[in-house]
C-alpha cells in the first residue's frame, strides 16, 4: 500500500469565498472599465468615420458642382457662338455689328444663366464687344487664350480667382470652318455655393488667399492669418465671427488634410476647407470653407458613455451580491470535503467512508457529485493498488519481450539489401544498417552523429518536413567512383510523447533498371538506323508545339528523296541504308539548332520549326536542297546525285492537328515533286477564322436571296405635327422576313452588308419600294422619309438612279425625304454636301439625323443643303430630368429656326414631353408614344394589290 503525508492547515486567515468575490469584484470592475472606454472608443471612432465620408462627400459634391457649372458654361458658350449673325461682323472688325448680334440674347444669358460677361474679340486679342461686368481684361491672359482657343479649336474653360471668383468659358467663333474670333463667357460662384449650401447642409464660406490687392486690415472680411479675403459667405452674422475665431489656431493647408473641432459658445463646430483647381498663371489659392454644428452628436457620445459606465457599474454591484450569496452555503459543505481529502491521501478508505454518509438528494448539486466521487475514488483507489501490484508482474514479462524483438529488428535490418538509415530531427544519422556500411566504404562510428545529406546528397529537400512521407531520386557516388542511382522512401518515426521526432530514409539502388528504361525510351524516340527523332515522337512534338503557339507561327517540312529507289537497286540496300545515314547526318548536323529533325520511314524525312513564317520555311527549304545538292554521295565507283521533293505547311493556317498538318504536308510535297524544277512547294493560305468566314457567307447569300425574292419587308413609323396632331410624314424603317415568317432585325444582315458592299443594293430595294408606294400616297398628301447609308453618299450614280426610279414610278420627288446621320455628313462634308445638293436639285428634301451628338456640326449646319433636323433621342429622353438637356434642345431649336429649317424630335415616348416640345417651338415628333412601327400595307390600307407583297 501507497502511504504518502499531506500537511493539513486547519485555519484560513483569508477563505475562499472572500478570494473569489475579491477577485470577481476586480475582473468584473476591470471589465466595466474596459467595456466604458471600448464604448467611447468605438462611437469616437465611428463619429469620425461618419465625418470623413460626409467630408469626403462634400467634396465630391462640390466639385461635381464645379464640374456641371463649368460644362454648363462651354455649352451656353458654344451655342452663343454659333449665332449665325455673329461671325461675318466679327470676321470683318465691325465691333457695332457684332454688338447688335448678341444684344437681343444678353438679357436671357444674364437673368436665366447668370453670366455676368460676356467678351467677344478677334485673333489678334481685340475685344469688339462686351456685356455687363467682370474681372478687368487686364488680368486676364486674353493673349494667351486666343492664341490656344485659335490654333486649337477647342473650347476653353477655367476657373480664376482674385478679390472674387469666377468660371470662364472661351469658344473658337468659326465661319466656313474657320476661326475668325473668340466669345468669352464669365460667371461667378454664388450658384455653386447656394448647391453646396443646400447638398451639404453646413455653413459655407469662399475664401481666396495671397493676393496683395485685397491685404484690407480694416476690411472685417479679411483674414490677415490666412492672407486672405471672404469674398462669399452664408449666414455671415453667425459664420464669420467662428472663421475669425478658427484663423487665428488653424491653417488651412491642415484644414486641407482633415477637417477640424474647435469650441465656440459652448458649441462644438467641425471646419473642412477644398481646395478649388484655377489656372496655372494665378497665383492666389481660393477655397471653400464648410462649418458643420457637431455639439448634437458630440453630446451625444458622452451622454451613451455615461450610460454605459452607469449601467456596468450598477452591474457589477448586483453581481457580487448574487455571488455572495451563492457561495455561502456550498463553500461550508466544500471546506469539509477538503478537510477529508488528506485521509483519503493517507490511505485510509474507511475513514473516509464513515465520514461522508451515503445519501441520495432529489436534486443533487455540484458538493453532492463531490462527496459522491470522493467515496467512488476511495473504492477505485484501494482497487487501483491492487491492479498496480499485478501490473508491475505483467511489465516485468512485457520488457523482456521487447528485448527479442530488437534482437529481430536488428538482424533484419543488417540482413536487408538496401540502405536503412535512421535520422534525428536535425538530419544527424542514428542508425545505419550494415549494407549501408558495406557499399560506402565506412564503418558505423564514422557515419553515426554525421549529416544524412553530407553522406548521402540526398534529403536536403524533405529535411524541414520530417513528419511528413516523401519520396525522392539521387545518385551517390560509390567508393570506386561510380555513379549510382538511389531511390529513397522518408518516412517519420513515431516517437513517444517528450521524444524528439525521427525519420527513417530506406533507400533501394535502380542503377540497372534506370539504364534498362533509358534504352528503351531512346528506342521508342529513334529511328534506329539513322538514330533521329521517329514518327511517333515527331508527331507528339508537332502536338504540343500547336498547343504551345496557339496564337504563334509554325512549320512542317515534310522531304522525300527523289529516286531513292533506283539507288537500292543499283547499287543494293546497304547502299541506300548509307545514304539515309548520310543525309539524317546532314540534315542534324544543320538543322538540329532550328527545330525537330525526324525520320518517319523509308526514305520520308520531316522537320518541324517552331515561331516561323513563311519566308522563313522556304529559305530553310531551299538551304535544305543546296546542302543536298552539296551532298555528292558516293558508293564504290557509282556517284550518286542527292535531290529532294519538300512540301511546306504552315500551322495555324493549313492545319489545328498533326493529322490535319501531316496531310497538307503530304499534299505540298507531291506539288513539289510534280514540279520538278523548284524542289520545294508552300501551300497557298488556307481559310483563316472559319466559323466568321462561314457565318458572313451565310448572311451574304441570305441578303442576295431577299434582295432577288423580294422577302424584304418595309415598316412606317409616323411622324406627327404637334401643333395640331397631323400625321402626313413616316420614316419607312427596313425587315428581312424569315422562312417561318418571322422579321428579322436590321441589326442582322446590315453590318455584313455594310461589309460586302451590299448595302448599295439594299438602299436601291428600299427607294425603289418605297417610291412605288409613295406614287399611291402621295395623292393623300404623305411624304415618306428613307434613310441613305454613308456608302450610298459616295455612290456617283446615286443622282442617276434616283432620277429613273422617280420617271418610272410617277412618284414626286417633293413627298420623298432622305435621311442622312450627322457623323456620316460632317465625316466627309465636301462629299456629303455635293451628294445632297445633286439630291436636293431633283426637287427631293433632306434630313440630318441623330443631330446633337457632336456639337461640331454647327458650324457645318447653314452650308449643308438640309430641310429638316432629327434631334438625338438621347436628349428628348432626359429631358424631363436634366436641365442640361432642356438647354441643349431648346438652343438646337432656336438655331435650326435662325437657319430656317424644320426640326423633328425623336424618342418621344411619353405625353408629358409634348408640351414642353411645343414650348420650344419644335414642329415635328417622333416616337413609341406617337406611333409604333407597323407594316406598311397596313399603315396604308389603300395601297394596290401589287404593293401588297412589301408585307
Amino acid at each position: 500500500m501507497i502511504k504518502t503525508t499531506v500537511p493539513i492547515h486547519k485555519s484560513h486567515r483569508f477563505s475562499l469565498t472572500w478570494r473569489v468575490i475579491t477577485l470577481s469584484s476586480l475582473l468584473l470592475l476591470a471589465l466595466v472599465t474596459l467595456f466604458t472606454i471600448l464604448g467611447h472608443d468605438n462611437l469616437t471612432r465611428q463619429f469620425k468615420e461618419s465625418r470623413d465620408q460626409h467630408h469626403e462627400r462634400q467634396q465630391r459634391e462640390i466639385r461635381l458642382a464645379l464640374q456641371h457649372s463649368s460644362e454648363n458654361l462651354r455649352q451656353l458658350a458654344g451655342l452663343t457662338a454659333a449665332s449665325s449673325s455673329l461671325g461675318p461682323p466679327l470676321q470683318a472688325g465691325d465691333s457695332e455689328t457684332v454688338g447688335q448680334a448678341l444684344n437681343s440674347q444678353w438679357p436671357a444669358l444674364q437673368l436665366e444663366a447668370g453670366i455676368d460677361e460676356v467678351l467677344v474679340m478677334d485673333t489678334h486679342g481685340q475685344v469688339l464687344g462686351s456685356w455687363g461686368m467682370g474681372a478687368s481684361e487686364s488680368q486676364l491672359p486674353i493673349l494667351s487664350w486666343v492664341r490656344r482657343v485659335i490654333n486649337t479649336e477647342i473650347p476653353l474653360t477655367t476657373l480664376r480667382c482674385s478679390t472674387s471668383c469666377q468660371q470662364f468659358a472661351a469658344v473658337p467663333v468659326l465661319v466656313e470652318g474657320e476661326s475668325v474670333g473668340m466669345l468669352v463667357l464669365t460667371r461667378s460662384l454664388a450658384d455653386v455655393t447656394r448647391e453646396a449650401n443646400e447638398v451639404s447642409g453646413s455653413e459655407v464660406a469662399l475664401v481666396v488667399t495671397g493676393a496683395d490687392d485685397q491685404r484690407d486690415i480694416a476690411d472685417e472680411r479679411y483674414l490677415e492669418r490666412w492672407n486672405g479675403r471672404i469674398t462669399a459667405l452664408t449666414r455671415q452674422e453667425y459664420s464669420l465671427a467662428l472663421l475669425q475665431q478658427a484663423a487665428q489656431t488653424l491653417s488651412l493647408p491642415s484644414l486641407l488634410e482633415a477637417p477640424a473641432i474647435f469650441e465656440s459658445d459652448g458649441r462644438s463646430l467641425e471646419l473642412s476647407a477644398v481646395n478649388m483647381e484655377e489656372d496655372a498663371d494665378i497665383i492666389n489659392n481660393s477655397y471653400f470653407l464648410l462649418i458643420s454644428d457637431i455639439t448634437e452628436q458630440i453630446d451625444t457620445i458622452n451622454q451613451d458613455t455615461r450610460t454605459l459606465l452607469f449601467v456596468g457599474v450598477l452591474g457589477w454591484i448586483l453581481a457580487e451580491l448574487l455571488l455572495l450569496f451563492i457561495l455561502l452555503g456550498p463553500m461550508a459543505r466544500l471546506r469539509r470535503v477538503a478537510g477529508l481529502l488528506p485521509t483519503l491521501a493517507r490511505g485510509k478508505f474507511s475513514d473516509i467512508r464513515s465520514a461522508i454518509p451515503e445519501r441520495q438528494r432529489r436534486l443533487p448539486d455540484e458538493i453532492d457529485v463531490l462527496e459522491s466521487t470522493t467515496l467512488a475514488l476511495s473504492h477505485q483507489l484501494e482497487t487501483l493498488e491492487t491492479q498496480v501490484q499485478e501490473r508491475g508482474e505483467q511489465l516485468a514479462e512485457r520488457i523482456e519481450e521487447l528485448a527479442k524483438e530488437r534482437d529481430f529488428v536488428n538482424s533484419l535490418l543488417n540482413t536487408a539489401q538496401v540502405f536503412i538509415v535512421a535520422q534525428d530531427i536535425t538530419g544527424r544519422i542514428s542508425l545505419v544498417n550494415e549494407y549501408s556500411q558495406l557499399m560506402l566504404g565506412l564503418d558505423e562510428r564514422s557515419l553515426l552523429g554525421r549529416n544524412f545529406s553530407d553522406i548521402f546528397e540526398a534529403g536536403s529537400s524533405t529535411a524541414h518536413t520530417p513528419n511528413v512521407s516523401q519520396q525522392e531520386e539521387k545518385t551517390l557516388l560509390m567508393p570506386d567512383q561510380s555513379l549510382h542511382t538511389i531511390v529513397w522512401y522518408h518516412a517519420p518515426l513515431q516517437a513517444g510523447s517528450n521524444e524528439q521526432p525521427s525519420r527513417i530514409s530506406v533507400g533501394l539502388d535502380i542503377t540497372k533498371r534506370k539504364a534498362a528504361e533509358a534504352r528503351l525510351t531512346w528506342l521508342a524516340e529513334r529511328d534506329p538506323l539513322t538514330e533521329l527523332y521517329n514518327r511517333r515522337y515527331f508527331q507528339n512534338s508537332l502536338q504540343a508545339a500547336m498547343e504551345r503557339t496557339m496564337h504563334a507561327n509554325g512549320a512542317v517540312l515534310l522531304l522525300d528523296l527523289d529516286q531513292f529507289k533506283e539507288i537500292n537497286e543499283l547499287s543494293g540496300h546497304h547502299v541506300g541504308d548509307q545514304l539515309l545515314r548520310e543525309v539524317a547526318k546532314t540534315l542534324f548536323h544543320n538543322l538540329g539548332r532550328h527545330g525537330v529533325v525526324a525520320r518517319l520511314g523509308g526514305d520520308e524525312f520531316a522537320l518541324l520549326l517552331e515561331d516561323t513564317n513563311a519566308e522563313q520555311s522556304v529559305k530553310i527549304a531551299q538551304y535544305i536542297v543546296q546542302l543536298l545538292e552539296d551532298l555528292g554521295f558516293t558508293a564504290g565507283e557509282r556517284r550518286h546525285r542527292v535531290t529532294a521533293s519538300i512540301g511546306i505547311a504552315l500551322f495555324p493556317t493549313h492545319g489545328h492537328t498533326p493529322a490535319d498538318m501531316m496531310a497538307s504536308a503530304d499534299v505540298a510535297m507531291y506539288k513539289a515533286k510534280e514540279n520538278g524544277l523548284q524542289h520545294w512547294h508552300l501551300l497557298s493560305q488556307a481559310e483563316n477564322a472559319k466559323d466568321e468566314l462561314k457565318e458572313r457567307v451565310y448572311w451574304v447569300e441570305r441578303i442576295r436571296n431577299a434582295l432577288e425574292e423580294n422577302s424584304f419587308e418595309l415598316m412606317v413609323q409616323p411622324i406627327m405635327r404637334l401643333e395640331d396632331s397631323d400625321v402626313k410624314h413616316h420614316e419607312v424603317l427596313l425587315r428581312m422576313r424569315d422562312i417561318d415568317g418571322s422579321l428579322i432585325s436590321p441589326a442582322h444582315f446590315i453590318p455584313v452588308a455594310e461589309q460586302s458592299g451590299q448595302i448599295v443594293l439594299i438602299d436601291r430595294w428600299v427607294l425603289r419600294q418605297s417610291l412605288k408606294a409613295l406614287s399611291q400616297l402621295q395623292k393623300r398628301g404623305i411624304t415618306l422619309a428613307v434613310n441613305l447609308s454613308g456608302q450610298s453618299l459616295h455612290d456617283e450614280e446615286l443622282k442617276q438612279y434616283l432620277s429613273d426610279e422617280l420617271a418610272a414610278s410617277g412618284a414626286d420627288p417633293h413627298h420623298l425625304i432622305l435621311e442622312v446621320t450627322e457623323t456620316v455628313a460632317v465625316t466627309d462634308f465636301s462629299t456629303a454636301r455635293g451628294v445632297l445638293q445633286s439630291v436636293r436639285e431633283l426637287g427631293c428634301r433632306i434630313a440630318l439625323d441623330d443631330f446633337g451628338i457632336g456639337f461640331s456640326s454647327l458650324h457645318y449646319l447653314g452650308q449643308l443643303p438640309i430641310d429638316y433636323i432629327k434631334i438625338d433621342g438621347s436628349f428628348i429622353h432626359s429631358l424631363l430630368t436634366n436641365p442640361d438637356s432642356r438647354v441643349i434642345v431648346r438652343a438646337i431649336a432656336d438655331i435650326a429656326k435662325g437657319f430656317g429649317k424644320q426640326t423633328i424630335a425623336e424618342f418621344v415616348d411619353q405625353e408629358a414631353l409634348l408640351p414642353l416640345l411645343k414650348s420650344y417651338g419644335i414642329t415635328y415628333g417622333q416616337g413609341f408614344y406617337l406611333g409604333q412601327p407597323v407594316a406598311i400595307g397596313n399603315a396604308f390600307s389603300d395601297l394596290p394589290p401589287s404593293d401588297k407583297y412589301l408585307n
